[in-house]
């Protein structure tokens, strides 16, 4: 599950999809993990840009903090990151899962 909090930022209709088409590879892994919420808080300062991903998911929490100025690279580093996140949580939980068995 995603949810947005736009906080002073006003999303285009356009911008909001191009948000979810970036997301969309780690809501897949997030929901192999199950328990899985992402919550994205986007807050403007004059020029710079500043998003707070705070993850929730069966293997843990954790939260990513990132200010830039570029809309579209801002987003772009945030999903790289957080997938990177999700996915060695999700590898974490394979190996626990085997260690186990």
């Amino acid at each position: 599950m995603l949810r947005l909090i736009e906080g002073n930022v006003q999303l285009k209709p356009s911008h909001r999809k191009q948000l979810m088409t970036c997301l969309k590879r780690i809501q897949k892994l997030g929901q192999r993990l199950g328990d899985f919420v992402l919550t994205l808080s986007l807050h403007r300062a004059g020029k710079v840009l500043e998003v707070k991903a705070m993850v929730h998911d069966s293997v843990g929490d954790f939260e990513y903090r990132l200010r830039k100025q570029d809309w579209r690279r801002t987003l772009q580093d945030l999903a790289r990151s957080l997938y990177a996140k999700v996915h060695a949580q999700f590898l974490n939980q394979a190996s626990f899962r085997r260690a186990i068995a």
